[in-house]
């Protein structure tokens, strides 16, 4: 049987972490072919104790390592993680998820089948169990509100162009690399392009199902939207072929709100009227399906408000990475530590234990 590397990287997760090793910990995989990497982001809380503590206790893994990422953002983190790694199989497991059981088992019953890069769908949870809180986890999960990728719901198993969580063999790293790290949110949709292109295909299986914790705060829900927003239009200048057109969704519908907005001013509203009016049929329609399989919520009046906000911000967050990228193209395309990753991961893993 392969050896996997399970890798989790984190900042400011303590309260967190304890949830998910409680996830690792009862994996069916079998733990003497399990190695954990945990990477600390140099959190300012007991992200890293909590870590050592685990790390300490003999779980029966046959290796647990906990290394440090000075440059704190999520890609150098993953690029750390998988240079640690010695397993034939790396695992990439955010802090702020929840895996079921045989979440492991069931992506390796897939490499062992042949496949490469495997992983599944990605439904958000509720952090915030208040009616307020279930309302913004309905809204994340709706269609309308997030996007078609399948990676966030169920499906039929099938080949996809990225995911969230994914587990690798060893040798995808050795051919492609590490992760861009000037990208701080689309790093995965660009690795997974460079994945494509050299060859390997991205297996979707819907029993290999994460959760990903839903902010419970609209204010942080909007500020992750508009980052969103903002890196995917960085991206264009990095690498357009790795992003989808529902990527541009909002960014269309932004200027279409400015278009039609102008034409307004000048007598010519039939086609802010025909916009806005569609728009209205969508998010209501959403809600009411919202209510029909989540059941009654006392503030649903407002999802169709939320739909709007969400996209807004999203766009928002588009047109300014537009602006913004022309003059920080050639920085974002150069990254050394693609192909440090990939020497790292040839030769066996080479961060030490600390």
């Amino acid at each position: 049987m392969r050896t996997v590397s399970v890798c989790v990287i984190a900042y400011n997760e303590e309260q967190f972490l304890p949830k998910l090793f409680k996830d690792i910990l009862s994996q069916t995989y079998p733990k003497e072919l399990t190695e954990v990497v945990l990477v600390n982001a140099t959190s300012s809380d007991r992200t890293k104790e909590v870590m050592l503590d685990f790390k300490g206790a003999d779980h029966g893994f046959y290796s647990v390592k906990v290394v440090d990422n000075p440059k704190k953002n999520q890609a150098s983190g993953w690029n750390v993680a998988i240079s640690a790694a010695t397993g034939d199989v790396i695992a990439r497991i955010d802090a702020h998820s929840h895996i079921p059981e045989t979440y492991i088992e069931k992506c390796m019953e897939n490499i062992d089948l042949g496949e490469y890069v495997t992983g599944g769908p990605r439904p958000c949870v509720v952090e915030n169990k208040t009616e307020w809180g279930k309302l913004l986890l309905e809204t994340e999960n709706s269609l309308f509100g997030s996007s078609i990728n399948k990676s966030r719901r169920t499906g039929e198993k099938s080949y996809v162009n990225t995911m969230f969580h994914a587990v690798y063999r060893r040798e995808v790293f050795a051919t492609v690399g590490g992760f861009n790290e000037n990208l701080l949110r689309t790093e995965d949709n660009e690795f997974h392009y460079r994945v494509r292109k050299a060859g390997f295909k991205l297996l979707f299986d819907p029993e290999a199902v994460t959760y990903q914790y839903a902010r419970s705060n609209l204010k942080k829900m909007l500020k992750q939207k508009y980052g969103n927003g903002y890196w995917i239009g960085l991206t264009t200048g990095v690498s357009l072929k790795c992003l989808a057109i529902y990527h541009f969704i909002p960014f269309c519908f932004l200027l279409g709100i400015i278009f039609t907005t102008i034409l307004a001013f000048f007598d010519l509203w039939q086609l802010a009227a025909l916009m806005w009016g569609l728009y209205a049929l969508f998010a209501v329609a959403n809600t009411v399906l919202s209510l029909k399989n989540n059941g009654f919520n006392k503030f649903f009046f407002v999802m169709p408000f939320l739909f709007l906000l969400l996209h807004i911000s999203y766009g928002w967050g588009t047109l300014i990475g537009v602006l913004k990228m022309p003059f920080m193209r050639r920085k974002l395309q150069k990254c050394d530590a693609i192909d440090e990753v990939k020497n790292a991961v040839k030769a066996g893993g080479t961060y030490e234990k600390v």
